[in-house]
C-alpha cells in the first residue's frame, strides 16, 4: 500500500506539474461554463419541463471527448518515449501498481474540474434575480443523480484514457485513440445500426443489451434521481477491464 501511495504522488506531481493539464482544465471549465449559460438564458426565456441540472449534465459528452484525452495521452506514451516506464518497471513496482496510480492521479483532476462546475449554479442562486429558476438549480435528485453518473462514467473514460496511452508511445495517437473509443462508448451502436454495416448484429447479440452498453443509455435515470445497481456494476467492472487490459499492454511492452 504504501508503494502504491508514492507512486499515486509521484504520478500526481506529474500530471499537476504539465502546463497541459491546467490548459485542458480551463478549456473544459470554458466549455462547461459557457453551455452553463446558454441553459441558464434559455430557462430565463421560457418555462422548460426538464430540470436545469438534466439540461446542464445533458452536455456531458463534449467535455468527456475533449478533456479525457489531452489529460490522459501521455500518462504512459509519454513515459514509455522518455524510457521513464522501464527504469520506474525496474524498481519494485508492479505493472498494475503504475497503471492504477496513473488512473488514480487522471481521474482525482478529473473529478476536481467537474466538482468546480457545482459553483455555477450556487453562484446563481446568489446573484440571479429570478427566483422560479433559481429554486430549480439546486434540485437535489437531479443534482446528485447527475454527479454521480458523472464519476461513474469518467471512471470508463479515464481509464480508456489509459488504456489508450499504453499501447502507443506517441501523445497524438494515444488521444486521437482516446477520442475515438469513447465515441463509440457514446455514439457507436446506434450508428452501427442505422447504418447497416451490420445489419444482423441484432441476430448475434440482443439489442437491448447492445443498448445498455450505451453509456447514454444510462444518464435518463441518472439525472432523474434514480441508481440503479446494475449501472453501477458495470461502469465499476468495466472500469477494471479496461485497466486490466491496460496493465496487460505495458507489461508486455516492457
Amino acid at each position: 500500500m504504501r508503494r502504491l501511495l508514492t507512486l499515486i504522488h509521484y504520478e500526481a506531481r506529474n500530471l499537476y506539474a504539465s502546463a497541459a493539464t491546467y490548459v485542458a482544465a480551463v478549456l473544459t471549465l470554458l466549455v462547461m461554463g459557457t453551455w452553463y449559460c446558454v441553459v441558464l438564458f434559455d430557462l430565463s426565456a421560457q418555462e422548460q419541463e426538464a430540470a436545469p441540472a438534466t439540461l446542464f449534465f445533458g452536455f456531458f459528452f463534449v467535455p468527456a471527448l475533449i478533456f479525457v484525452p489531452l489529460l490522459t495521452m501521455r500518462s504512459v506514451a509519454e513515459e514509455r518515449r522518455l524510457g521513464t516506464l522501464q527504469t520506474l518497471l525496474a524498481t519494485p513496482a508492479t505493472a498494475s501498481e503504475v497503471v492504477f496510480s496513473k488512473f488514480i492521479a487522471a481521474y482525482g483532476f478529473y473529478i476536481f474540474v467537474w466538482a468546480l462546475s457545482l459553483s455555477f449554479p450556487l453562484i446563481t442562486v446568489q446573484y440571479f434575480d429570478q427566483p422560479d429558476v433559481t429554486q430549480r438549480l439546486l434540485e437535489p435528485g437531479p443534482l446528485i443523480g447527475g454527479y454521480a453518473f458523472i464519476a461513474l462514467s469518467g471512471a470508463l473514460f479515464v481509464a480508456v484514457g489509459i488504456f489508450s496511452s499504453s499501447l502507443t508511445r506517441t501523445q497524438l495517437v494515444a488521444g486521437m485513440l482516446c477520442f475515438s473509443i469513447i465515441f463509440i462508448l457514446l455514439v457507436g451502436v446506434p450508428v452501427i445500426q442505422n447504418t447497416g454495416f451490420a445489419p444482423d448484429l441484432n441476430l448475434l447479440v440482443p439489442e437491448e443489451f447492445l443498448a445498455y452498453l450505451q453509456v447514454t443509455y444510462h444518464f435518463d435515470d441518472f439525472v432523474r434521481g434514480v441508481i440503479d445497481t446494475r449501472p453501477v456494476v458495470y461502469y465499476l467492472s468495466s472500469t477494471l477491464m479496461v485497466l486490466g487490459l491496460a496493465v496487460l499492454v505495458v507489461e508486455s511492452k516492457v
